[in-house]
Parts: structure tokens; C-alpha cells; sequence
């Protein structure tokens, strides 16, 4: 199967159905022809009028990282029509198999051009902070993914939350910040912002270096999901999930059943 075979499998699954793991064309460490693929669906989606508005970082907690076998994280393509407003609804029939997982979202107001960006670099480009919930979904059947599956596959991404409410990166402490996730008013997943690669801007700082030397460099006004601070959970329809992060207050959003 050549990257064009696979990037178009991947995007029929979306409204087909889930698929086997990419073994006839990727090993499971294959990067690089991984993000080929991710990057021809990308252009293939911005053709169609999606507009890219950030990027996302998977894979920043080292259990996950050791459980696929490698030693980096991972990102995805964030598009405008991903975003779910705070307290908005996502329906059923738009996923395959859906998880939540809650993050600290940041929002650029500088370019992070440097192929060698630091923390101390993204903090300066920070605007504002958010807290955010990802729905990640696979369209890799049971969730049976490698590295290169979950990269191909744009990162396992689906759609996100940002809270309404803002933050001034200054005063807030990202490392220690507690967050928990609820579902139906009861806690499913626990986290702190340590857990995302020992920092958030850790997480950010990876990504923005990585675009960079890609010649994809991150922009004023991108969003970035830094990453996951606690174990993703299974959502079913009618759930109401909602996230609290320390510092950065609470978003949230209803899985609504609209399948017959």
C-alpha cells in the first residue's frame, strides 16, 4: 500500500468505519512515512476549505510512550471545524469510538520559528492559557494502535473544548496544577501538569522545534494542546464531561445521541 492508499483509507473510515491496524504499509516506528501520510490527508482536507488553526501533542506521558515502543511524542493537525464550544454538545454520529482526556491549552501570540525552541521561548510567545478538554477517537478498530497508526491517523484527533475563561500565563503554576475530569458529576480521571512531559511548555517547547526543523513553523494565533495531564476516558452518549485544572478554572461539553 503506497502513503496515498493509506491516507485515503483513513479518510473513508471516518464515515465507513473503523479500520485493522496500517501493517500492509507502515511499520509500527515508521515516522516519517507516518506523518507522509498524515501530511497528504492534511492537504487533502485543506483543499476541501478546513482551515488549520494549531496543532496537538499526543503521547507526552512516558507509560504510553513505553507502551508503543518509543521515545518521543507525537502531533496532529488542529482545524477550526475540531472546536466545540464551552458547555456546546458533540454528537454521536460524529465518532467512531470516543475518549476525553483534559489538557492545558495555550494560545500564541508570537511565531516560534527556532528549530531549538525552549520552554523559556514558548512562555515569552504564550497569550493566554486555557483549560481544555481533547475528544481523541481512533479510526483504528479497538484502538489497537502503534505509533505509526495513531501519527497517520493525525494523531487519533477528533474535536476540542476551550474554556471561555482566559489566562495570563503569568502567576499560574503548570507544573504543580491539579485536574480533574468528570463524568456525570463523578471523577474519572485524576492529573497534574507535571504528568505532560514534566511540564506543559515542555510539551509545547518539543512541538515548536519539531514544526520548525519541518519548515511548518508554529504562528502567532495558533492554539496548541500541550498534551493529556491524566489517563484518557471512554465517553457514551448522553455523558456530561467537564475538566477543572487548577488556576485555569473549567470547560465542558454533553455527548449527545443523535443515532437512530
Amino acid at each position: 500500500m503506497t502513503h496515498h492508499d493509506l491516507a485515503t483509507r483513513l479518510r473513508d473510515a471516518y464515515t465507513s468505519g473503523a479500520l485493522p491496524p496500517l501493517r500492509d504499509g507502515l511499520m509500527p516506528t515508521d515516522a516519517d512515512g507516518a506523518y507522509a501520510v498524515q501530511a497528504i490527508n492534511t492537504a487533502h482536507w485543506q483543499s476541501e476549505g478546513r482551515r488549520i488553526v494549531g496543532r496537538k501533542v499526543g503521547l507526552t506521558a512516558r507509560a504510553v510512550q513505553n507502551q508503543l515502543g518509543v521515545d518521543q511524542p507525537d502531533f496532529g493537525v488542529l482545524f477550526a471545524d475540531m472546536a466545540i464550544a464551552d458547555g456546546g454538545s458533540l454528537l454521536a454520529s460524529r465518532v467512531l469510538q470516543p475518549k476525553a482526556e483534559a489538557e492545558v491549552a495555550i494560545m500564541l501570540q508570537n511565531d516560534l520559528p527556532e528549530p531549538d525552541t525552549t520552554p523559556e521561548q514558548v512562555a515569552e510567545a504564550v497569550g493566554s492559557v486555557a483549560a481544555a478538554i481533547e475528544i481523541v477517537d481512533s479510526r483504528i478498530a479497538d484502538w489497537k494502535i502503534t505509533f505509526a497508526d495513531t501519527v497517520a491517523d493525525n494523531g487519533s484527533s477528533a474535536f476540542y473544548v476551550l474554556s471561555d475563561t482566559r489566562k495570563p500565563l503569568a502567576g499560574l503554576d503548570l507544573w504543580t496544577c491539579g485536574m480533574a475530569l468528570e463524568i456525570n458529576g463523578i471523577v474519572a480521571s485524576l492529573g497534574a501538569g507535571v504528568a505532560c512531559l514534566g511540564h506543559p511548555l515542555n510539551a509545547a517547547a518539543w512541538l515548536a522545534s519539531t514544526l520548525a526543523r519541518r519548515g511548518e513553523p508554529l504562528k502567532a494565533g495558533d492554539i496548541v494542546l500541550t498534551g493529556a495531564l491524566g489517563p484518557m476516558v471512554t465517553i457514551n452518549p448522553d455523558d456530561h464531561v467537564k475538566a477543572s485544572i487548577g488556576g485555569l478554572g473549567s470547560c465542558s461539553f454533553t455527548f449527545s445521541d443523535d443515532r437512530a
